[in-house]
């Protein structure tokens, strides 16, 4: 039968010579690919890969963080021409809106930025409209908001920027400013928890709002009035900042498994609901726990149990990989019972750079929790990363998520992030890191190492059935396709973050190419502008350039790209708006004053 088949298909007698040959190359096949494989420290677990050095010198980076100096000079020198006096400008029709208070929120968002530039000028003509400030409701106010101003935004805009500044500068005016306002918004602490309520009526000193509030906005203050108490020696302010605290930490989160849902009834400090998120409506008070301990020398032990607590929490049961690019993303629950949502919002990704802040300034050891304040939930989880370095896990967490922030970005042909891109469904991250802990650690972590970009074609975008099918190995849609210029839709945040804990220079790079996109889809002739759809470019522009573009997304890219950084990590501590407050430590003086040694820690 064989002589049928055509002789490829015989049967063929192979020489000794030729066994050995064939043999040989097998040989330097295997050895080759084993070279490849990353290399374990005892033979077998997986360690990092040694950090490559820049490619670029640091003369370019120089140069290039002068070119975020000057992008911030031409979006403020735009404001100073067209919007001064109110709080943005409208970068497409040269018009002004007061969405903030109408006090000017881009000057006050902007001070600490000039300062860190060496923008002296622009410093020294903002002063005096700051000490003519008086804080009271402006009749221009074009929003919901009119009549009285919206606590949160007011603090994390207003208020912080003047104690930054103030830090930076010295200024008097600054400091005593902020004493007035802070003062002013005082009012909104009058509840029986002393939770805050959502807005303050300036002219009658009245607090006004639901019984109901949302987390973010609840405890995100914290920094602002404990820095504002250590400043003027008023003990009234660290009460609210310690009020707030406190009223968190005896909530009863137990099926929670510590961790702080969305709402709060602000009248009994107890959560109205079991979603979890680190999203819209609860992200700044997450950051604000481990930013709250940092601040205070690490000397705030309520704070820092509530951030183990809560990450715990977020890396066992909030962390997804996607289905075939393997991305990392975090998304939210509802409990009890409730599954994920598989929703993953452009907020989230400051969460990476929090991580990563936290893996280098603390051990990070389960040691450290208290386990009598867990509940089963809690104790779940820390069964399950007892097998783990603490530390290692939220590195890896924050890496492989910055990964994710950035593809958003790098996927588009814009250059561009959307602000709502949900990922298919994937499996719980901890499961997958399990199997990989239970196979002896061989390769990288789930959802680390580098991922190749997915863009669409010009035939794609014109064609929707070929983009529904690149948009699977994509692994997630567009649901919302707007950029609005945020420092976290933009990843610099976290960018800025994993380049000073990690030292590794793609970080840096990841910040530049973002810093090349915006320049080139955002700039107006007056400022920037965000994006309607980051699917095209040139992009299609909106008339609006939020005030945190100037405090947030350029202040971190100059920072990024700057050799030595002036705001050193264990020295200062970013609020929720880029705004830098000093670590500090508490005299004795203060301590008894404060009576912060009464307190349970």
């Amino acid at each position: 039968m064989l002589r049928y088949l055509p002789d490829s298909f015989k049967i063929r007698r192979f020489t000794t010579r030729q066994l050995v040959a064939v043999a040989i190359a097998l040989l330097v096949v295997l050895a080759l690919y084993y070279n490849a494989l990353p290399h374990y420290s005892d033979g077998r677990r997986w360690t990092p890969p040694p950090v490559a050095a820049s490619r670029t010198p640091p003369a370019e980076w120089q140069r290039r963080a002068d070119q975020v100096k000057q992008a911030f000079l031409h979006a403020y020198h735009g404001y100073e021409t067209h919007a001064m006096l109110h709080d943005e400008i409208r970068p497409l029709s040269n018009q002004f809106k007061d969405n903030f208070n109408g006090w000017g929120v881009t000057l006050f968002d902007s001070l600490d930025t000039m300062i860190l530039m060496d923008l002296n000028d622009e410093f020294r003509r903002a002063l005096p409209v700051v000490e003519k400030a008086d804080f009271m409701p402006s009749p221009n106010v074009t929003n919901k908001h009119v009549g009285y101003a919206p606590f949160f935004e007011t603090v994390i805009r207003y208020l912080a920027g003047l104690l930054s500044a103030y830090a930076l500068s010295r200024e008097p005016i600054l400091l005593q400013q902020a004493e007035k306002l802070g003062n002013m918004l005082s009012p909104a602490f009058d509840t029986p928890s002393g939770f805050p309520l959502f807005g303050v009526n300036i002219a009658q000193a009245q607090g006004i709002g639901s019984t109901t509030g949302i987390l973010a906005e609840i405890a995100s203050c914290q920094l602002e009035y404990t820095y504002l108490a250590l400043l003027t020696g008023n003990k009234t302010y660290w009460d609210k900042a310690d009020g707030v605290m406190q009223g968190l930490a005896q909530a009863d989160l137990s099926a929670l498994g510590g961790m702080m849902p969305r709402r709060w009834n602000v009248e009994t400090s107890e959560p109205t609901d079991q979603f979890l998120s680190v999203g819209a409506a609860t992200d700044s008070a997450h950051e604000y726990l481990l930013k709250q301990y940092l601040m205070t020398a690490k000397s705030d032990r309520t704070s820092y149990q509530m951030y183990l607590r809560a990450t715990n929490h977020i890396l066992t049961h909030l962390l997804y990989l996607s289905d075939k690019r393997g991305l990392l993303y975090v998304t939210d629950v509802s409990r009890p019972g409730g599954g994920p949502s598989h929703r993953f919002e452009h907020l989230s990704c400051f969460f990476p750079g929090l991580l990563a802040l936290g893996a280098d300034q603390l051990d990070l050891s389960l040691d450290d929790l208290d386990l009598s304040a867990l509940g089963s939930e809690g104790l779940r989880s820390y069964e399950i990363l007892k097998h783990y370095d603490l530390r290692a896990l939220h590195k890896w967490a924050a890496e492989g998520l910055a990964t994710t922030c950035y593809l958003l970005y790098a996927d588009q042909p814009s250059g561009l992030a959307p602000d709502e891109p949900p990922p298919s469904a994937g499996n719980l991250w901890i499961a997958a890191l399990e199997r990989w802990r239970e196979g002896g650690q061989r390769g990288s972590p789930p959802g680390l190492g580098e991922k190749p970009t997915v863009r669409f074609t010009e035939e794609e975008l014109k064609n929707a059935k070929l983009r529904a099918i690149k948009a699977e190995w994509r692994d997630y849609y567009l649901q919302r396709t707007d950029y609005l210029l945020r420092p976290e839709a933009s990843t610099v945040e976290s960018l800025y973050l994993l380049w000073r804990t990690t030292g590794d220079p793609i970080w840096r790079e990841r910040g530049w190419a973002i810093f090349e996109a915006i320049e080139r889809e955002t700039k107006t002739p007056s400022a920037y502008a965000s994006i309607k759809d980051v699917l095209k470019s040139p992009a299609p522009q909106l008339d609006d350039m939020p005030s945190f573009f100037l405090a947030e997304t350029l202040k971190y890219l100059y920072l990024t790209f700057l050799d030595e950084d002036p705001l050193p990590l264990d020295r200062w501590v970013f609020n929720t708006e880029a705004h830098p407050f000093p670590v500090f430590t508490w005299s004795s003086w203060e301590k008894e004053k404060f009576g912060i040694g009464k307190l349970p820690s």
